[in-house]
């Protein structure tokens, strides 16, 4: 039967690969029997697959015209699986037998080679090459040894991808996002909880080639462009500090973006070697409540507040303040993002299957004193935590909420017995992280009789001035440089656990909660602005003048 014209659907070509792929893996017999199956031309399916499964395909025809980059090597070390690396038309491919088998794909993701493709050979065509001796073959008119290494510093791809992340590293940022436009790709970075505009490339080509570099760093499937992603690098900054760097790849309408999160395990490593709640800037008194919670032998200590309030940081710091050797200590984390020695960290892998409840599960069979739970986020942990909390465990955990009344609220969505929630929780944190103003630049105010009311209707002190964020060269003109923590304290006291006992109204619960008018996170942060240490303007930002 001669080859047909009609394009197979994808689907077709799918379930021919399952199909062939069990048998078909030497000599080219898997092209062989793919054309078998789905009976269509050679070219047919040379394009079918490039599409589809961003696999190339070269005729005996184009690989004469091909350059040698490398002879056949291994992958992985495993004899049965050999490819080769070409250069053909300005383009590297990876030639192999089975471009779909996992250990292939492992390969193109650690080749660093930018706009590198896997190739299915031919019959006869791997056959043609010879073992690589170690010496790379470069014809230099069509792929310079720089562009072919990967190398950042040559490449302008690659290199435009290492200084945004220099940049950020240098700058103190805790996020970077390449955002692709429809002409261009621009870095922005997150300093001190918020957006700050970075470096431009003006062309939509390279904006997809500095995406596929991120996959090809943190290991992600560079073919795959319609899913979101996650995955993870490591990077090493000139000065020889290491930064681990989570990487979430998003599909927009002009490609794909990336929100690099930059993990530095060594995050005061210009001050102090080790966390505590001093260095982190709380309140000394308050410190002193959350150092008293984090000392018992036993309950729950929760941090709360929205993304990017410090939360994992000051729970860590609550931590190592405890930590004296005589206890075992094991945590449970998305991902680890500080080192502790002498603490067993546990990093969950949803896709192996550990996620935060089976690990949860298997730490109580380790014998643990201290559990640091990263987040709860779903009933089944948070039932688990609050009964490791009541079987003699002392359990540090974080929730995302805005407020105690919201944690209270979350835990009973979740299904937690208000008794057992009760009686397993030593105290709630609430806190924020509000910047600093620039010492170079502030200049000061009168409140406006509009700022002076709202102030006065909350119960809140009028500051005789207000600190102004001007603005200058030390602090990039934004008016700020740094940030610090505010937070409320909520020791659970029985009056308090008898409320949530009896389902109490929420206007009951908020009065005993909030019978010390002083301790509320609000006038925490104006006592800051009082001090001249952040504005009205930041305080309204980050937590309302509600």
């Amino acid at each position: 039967m001669s080859p047909s014209k009609v394009i197979p659907s994808v689907e077709a070509l799918n379930q021919a690969l399952v199909k062939v792929r069990q048998f078909s893996n030497v000599n080219g017999s898997l092209w062989v029997n793919l054309l078998e199956a789905l009976s269509v031309e050679k070219s047919i399916l040379q394009k079918l697959l490039l599409d589809q499964h961003a696999v190339a395909s070269l005729s005996d025809e184009d690989l004469l015209l091909a350059t040698v980059i490398q002879g056949r090597q291994k992958i992985n070390g495993h004899p049965d699986a050999e490819f080769v690396t070409l250069s053909c038309q300005g383009q590297v491919l990876l030639l192999t037998e089975d471009p779909w088998q996992s250990d292939a794909s492992m390969l193109l993701s650690r080749s660093n080679i930018i706009g590198a493709v896997l190739a299915l050979a031919r019959p006869n065509q791997l056959a043609r090459f010879a073992q690589s001796d170690g010496a790379r073959k470069v014809n230099t008119a069509e792929k310079s040894d720089a562009a072919i290494n990967g190398d950042p510093q040559s490449s302008p791809v690659g290199a435009f991808v290492d200084q945004a992340i220099a940049k950020a590293y240098e700058d103190g940022a805790s996020d970077i996002h390449f955002e692709t436009g429809r002409h261009r790709i621009e870095v922005k970075y997150r300093l001190d909880g918020v957006m700050a505009e970075g470096a431009k490339m003006e062309t939509p080509v390279i904006a997809e080639e500095v995406i596929s570099r991120i996959k090809v760093l943190a290991q992600l499937d560079i073919t795959e462009r319609r899913r979101p992603q996650d995955g993870r690098f490591r990077w090493q900054h000139s000065s020889g500090d290491n930064i681990d760097l989570r990487v979430s790849i998003m599909p927009s309408i002009f490609g794909e973006d990336a929100v690099l999160r930059l993990l530095d395990k060594a995050q005061l490593r210009h001050s102090q070697e080790s966390m505590s709640l001093d260095v982190l800037g709380f309140d000394e008194k308050v410190a002193k409540i959350i150092r008293g919670l984090a000392e018992r032998p036993h309950g729950m200590l929760l941090i709360t507040g929205p993304t990017g309030s410090g939360k994992t940081t000051t729970v860590y710091a609550a931590l190592t303040e405890v930590k004296n050797g005589l206890e075992k200590i094991i945590t449970i984390e998305d991902p680890v993002e500080y080192e502790l020695p002498g603490v067993l960290q546990i990093p969950v892998n949803e896709q192996k299957g550990l996620t935060f409840a089976t690990g949860l599960r298997s730490i109580l069979r380790h014998d643990p004193d201290k559990i640091l739970v990263g987040e709860i986020r779903d009933p089944e942990t948070a039932e688990i935590a609050v009964q490791s909390s009541l079987t003699g465990h002392l359990v540090f955990t974080t929730v995302h909420a805005n407020s105690l009344l919201d944690v209270l609220g979350r835990f009973q969505h979740f299904g937690i017995e208000p008794f057992a929630l009760a009686s397993a929780l030593n105290g709630v944190v609430v806190q924020r992280l509000l910047r600093k103003v620039c010492g170079h630049c502030v200049q000061s105010r009168l409140a406006t009789n509009e700022e002076s009311q709202k102030l006065k209707a909350l119960d809140l002190a009028v500051p005789d001035r207000l600190p102004v964020a001007m603005g200058c060269q030390h602090c990039r003109q934004t008016g700020y440089k740094g940030r610090f923590v505010v937070a409320e304290v909520h020791q659970l006291s029985d009056r308090l656990r008898d409320l949530l006992v009896h389902k109490s109204s929420i206007t009951e619960l908020k009065k005993e909660a909030y019978i010390d008018k002083s301790s509320r996170l609000l006038a925490q942060a104006i006592k800051n602005v009082q001090l001249g240490t952040t504005t009205l303007e930041e305080v309204s930002r980050a937590i309302g003048l509600v």
